[in-house]
């Protein structure tokens, strides 16, 4: 083992010197900081794993019945594991971030203060949330606290620990939150929960006509906006209008049951999930909360066909009433 490691080594050293050569030529050069050769296994001159876009790779061994397998006819297993978490820079980077936010709010109330450090919080965690994260929160959580108990006691260097605490956290759920006396709370790093990534079934392709499964993957997405998200699952992956399933490549809007320009508010109850094909040829048909009570001089809409309602379009999403 230690033999294929070294000469695995020296064929790394050797690429190395080749890429050098090449990009001298090119009048480039790799940069020392950002280029050195690991292993995500063993230390290789005292360093193991590597750091990409804020996430940590390393793999740590493991005994057989936790460890993974290789695919093809004859699988073996890995006897490691493989551990993706947020890099010890991009915690560092995000303490920076909240202790700039928290000096900066010194004399600030505390609604104000919590309004800037919950997006970031939010964005930061939901950044992280695909991966191993769970110490992480759990460790910035427990700095957050730190820091703003050393904030409320700057206000008020003379008053005891206890009377910080009644003033400025409240107990929420069995759980004590940093909360301002306008019901504004802190969101907690601990909140965002783990989402795993599921792979794609092996044989499963958009254009089988499984649409349940692909809207259902949809409504999982990281990266998909939690209400719409929330929507998709709800609607069972449907249009509310053409009862069509949702496709990847669909542009969704948002729309308001009872237009806002008539009285509508945000509320879930008040919003669904449609194609924008399908919004605008309801809004045609419908018209305007302004219009409403006047004759309708217009021309009948047209009712869509099929064909044109469940015609994929560019993948963007917008809200409209």
């Amino acid at each position: 083992m230690r033999d294929r490691a070294t000469q695995a080594l020296v064929k790394l050293a050797a690429c190395h010197q080749r890429i050098t050569t090449w990009l001298r030529d090119l009048g480039l050069e790799l940069k020392p900081s950002k280029t050195r050769i690991t292993h995500t296994l063993t230390p290789t001159d005292g360093n193991v794993g590597f750091d990409f876009l804020g996430f940590h790779v390393r793999q740590f061994p493991v005994g057989k019945t936790h460890a993974g397998k290789t695919g093809g006819r004859h699988p073996t297993r890995l006897r490691f594991t493989t551990l993706i978490t947020p890099s010890k820079a991009a915690l560092q980077r995000h303490q920076d971030a909240l202790a700039r936010i928290i000096d900066r709010h010194t004399a600030a109330p505390q609604a104000a203060l919590i309004q800037h450090l919950n997006p970031v919080i939010r964005g930061w965690t939901n950044y992280y949330a695909t991966v191993t994260s769970s110490h992480a929160f759990s460790v910035m959580g427990h700095h957050v606290y730190l820091t703003l108990r050393a904030w409320a006691q700057r206000r008020h260097p003379h008053k005891s620990r206890g009377w910080i605490a009644e003033r400025y956290w409240h107990l929420s759920r069995g759980i004590w939150t940093f909360e301002a006396p306008e019901g504004l709370r802190l969101y907690q790093h601990s909140r965002t929960p783990i989402r795993r990534h599921v792979k794609v079934q092996g044989a499963k392709s958009p254009y089988d006509g499984d649409g349940s499964y692909w809207t259902i993957r949809m409504g999982r997405h990281p990266n998909a906006p939690p209400r719409v998200a929330a929507m998709v699952r709800r609607q069972k992956g449907r249009c509310a209008l053409c009862g069509l399933y949702f496709r990847s490549e669909d542009l969704l809007e948002v729309e308001h049951l009872l237009p806002r320009s008539c009285g509508g508010d945000h509320s879930h109850r008040n919003l669904q999930l449609i194609h924008r094909h399908c919004h605008d040829v309801k809004t045609a048909q419908d018209g305007s909360c302004a219009g409403q009570g006047a004759e309708d001089n217009s021309q009948i809409a047209e009712e869509p066909d099929d064909a044109k309602v469940s015609r994929p379009v560019l993948k963007t999403i917008r809200s409209g009433d």
